[in-house]
């Protein structure tokens, strides 16, 4: 049986070294540390897609994501990125062009740091990667709840580059992301 944990390409690393790689890009780089932290996830996604299209017989019974009912591809996701260690989440749709995935104890949080923005961007890079090689085409990823802003879960929107541009300039002149997705 081929699970994450054993897979030879995955490694395991703490959250609390991902927290002190965070702090210390910060420190050094300030906001340019986002863009290289992005970047290490991105790299991440193909291995830890494969390790995901590796464990999915095993746990499914089937070979494809395609074949998964699409009701409980976030159970299927939540299992395996719990198993990796990242922790449990749920896949949200949010009306016609995007989705909304939601963690209350996701590992690259850090609720004990002080921040003034979202800060999982490892995941966001990750994410952005596994679900543009989940759903067949590009996808962009924005956190825009976390944890380590003292909220009580992070939350990553997952849609077209075109739409996540509509989301960040919303974001940017004072309105929420629920407007733009539901209209």
């Amino acid at each position: 049986m081929t699970t994450p944990t054993t897979n030879p390409e995955i490694v395991a690393v703490g959250s609390g070294a991902l927290h002190a790689l965070r702090r210390a890009l910060t420190r050094d780089f300030g906001d340019r540390a986002a863009v290289c932290l992005q970047e290490a996830g991105f790299a991440a996604g193909e291995q830890i897609y494969q390790c995901f299209l590796a464990w999915l017989p095993d746990y499914t019974s089937v070979d494809d994501p395609a074949e998964l009912d699409s009701s409980v591809l976030g159970d299927v996701l939540s299992a395996f990125f719990e198993e990796l260690g990242w922790g449990r989440l749920s896949i949200e749709q949010l009306g016609a062009n995007a989705v909304a995935i939601t963690s209350a104890d996701w590992a690259e949080a850090d609720p004990s740091t002080e921040a003034t923005t979202p800060s999982c961007h490892i995941a966001s890079g990750l994410f952005a990667d596994f679900m543009s090689r989940l759903s067949g085409t590009p996808v962009a990823v924005m956190e825009v709840e976390c944890r380590t802003l003292q909220q009580s879960h992070c939350r990553f929107l997952v849609g077209a580059p075109e739409t996540m541009d509509l989301v960040y300039e919303a974001l940017a002149a004072g309105s929420d992301y629920e407007s733009v997705l539901s209209g």
